[in-house]
């Protein structure tokens, strides 16, 4: 796999652009009043059958049928999501699922390339992990991904692009090579990079001449949060801190909301719905609660990013600070399905401690600003124009 922004998504999600909010295995671990349905998991049927429920049946009659018929039950899956209209859905093969498992563990087999689609359809470096094969190459932040083995990106979801990058279709495993095409202003070159097995760099924490804390957070992977409190506890100078989410396409939700209970002393952090049952998620006491706070958001923070935005917004945290987010506010789980594969599909929606639902509506700065954003916040930090 080959980034964060591109890492631990759907491989069909219906906009192809941003990462599931994942709540597999996390209300299980805890995170929340009540349990879901995981693979292999049983549990007593629901007294009614909700639509949820019914398009679950659906794609779980579509593979058993292919099952029997000797065909793919993956397509014939794919197929059912897709009448199904759920745009969030996606259907994995048992090997793709646990891939998508492990990179939720901080693993992945890639080059190290962070990216995105832009809205004109250009596929975008976002970042370039340290120590990896795109680092060694000398690709930057802001870099035009053109093409992967002769394949051209410009349009596709970006989940496709990660399917190129990791060699999918050919089963590529690490030490395999990958041509990409660049384009940097009006230089074009070519780049054989050799796929390497890496680990996610998900935090990353730095001091900024001012004396203000910056804390990037990538994406939401076992133990980010925890990373995050750690940040946020170690001594430093009461200059404030910078929470960069910034490109972050979401993750664990219960990852999401450790790093929450860095900054807060219990309370309510989000609401959420699973097939009409109403739930919460609740911060642990104990937080920080004095520094100054500015939450660094844009177009590319999605999913369980926007439900630490809007939670530390809500609950008057955190000034924050950017462009609008992008807004992915609903609740997949997955469930086993015959033949070994796995489908991930819509099962609920979450809102932040006020109410607001963030699906296709996203979160909204207290301080909107497209350039210089991190100038923005160190002055918002040391009370020079602060936001109205």
């Amino acid at each position: 796999m080959s980034g964060r922004d591109l890492f631990c998504q759907p491989r069909r999600i219906r906009r192809g652009a941003a990462l599931t909010l994942v709540f597999a295995s996390v209300l299980v671990a805890g995170a929340a009043t009540g349990s879901f349905d995981t693979p292999g998991r049983k549990t007593d049927p629901p007294p009614a059958r909700t639509a949820q429920a019914g398009h679950q049946e659906d794609v779980a009659d579509a593979a058993a049928e292919a099952v029997a018929d000797g065909k793919s039950p993956v397509e014939a899956a794919e197929r059912a999501v897709s009448r199904s209209g759920d745009r969030w859905g996606a259907v994995y093969s048992q090997g793709e699922y646990e891939e998508f498992e492990e990179a939720l563990d901080g693993q992945y087999t890639g080059v190290g390339l962070w990216a995105r689609r832009e809205r004109d359809g250009r596929i975008e470096v976002t970042r370039v992990q340290s120590g990896s094969p795109a680092q060694a190459a000398g690709i930057r932040e802001g870099d035009r991904l053109r093409s992967v083995d002769g394949h051209h990106v410009d349009g596709r979801p970006v989940t496709e692009v990660v399917s190129l990058l990791r060699g999918d279709a050919t089963g590529a495993d690490a030490g395999t090579t990958v041509d990409l095409g660049l384009q940097r202003g009006t230089r074009a070159w070519s780049e054989t990079l050799r796929r390497a097995r890496l680990s996610t760099d998900s935090v990353s924490v730095r001091q900024l001449p001012g004396g203000a804390t910056v804390i990037k957070v990538a994406a939401f992977t076992k133990g980010s949060g925890d990373r995050v409190r750690t940040a946020v506890a170690a001594p430093s100078s009461d200059a404030g801190i910078v929470l960069d989410l910034r490109g972050n396409s979401g993750g664990l939700v219960t990852e999401a909301v450790t790093a929450a209970s860095a900054f807060l002393d219990g309370g309510l952090v989000a609401t959420y719905d699973v097939n009409g049952d109403q739930r919460a998620l609740h911060a642990d006491p104990g937080g920080d609660t004095t520094r100054p706070l500015v939450a660094l958001v844009d177009g590319g923070t999605m999913s369980a990013a926007e439900l630490l935005t809007g939670g530390l917004q809500d609950r008057g945290r955190a000034v924050v600070v950017g462009s609008r987010t992008f807004g992915k506010g609903s609740v997949q789980m997955p469930s086993r399905l015959p033949g070994g594969s796995v489908a991930e599909l819509t099962v609920g929606h979450y809102r932040t401690p006020s109410g607001r639902t963030v699906d296709d509506r996203g979160i909204t700065p207290d301080l909107e600003v497209e350039e210089g954003a991190l100038e923005r916040a160190e002055t918002v930090l040391s009370g020079l124009g602060d936001p109205p």
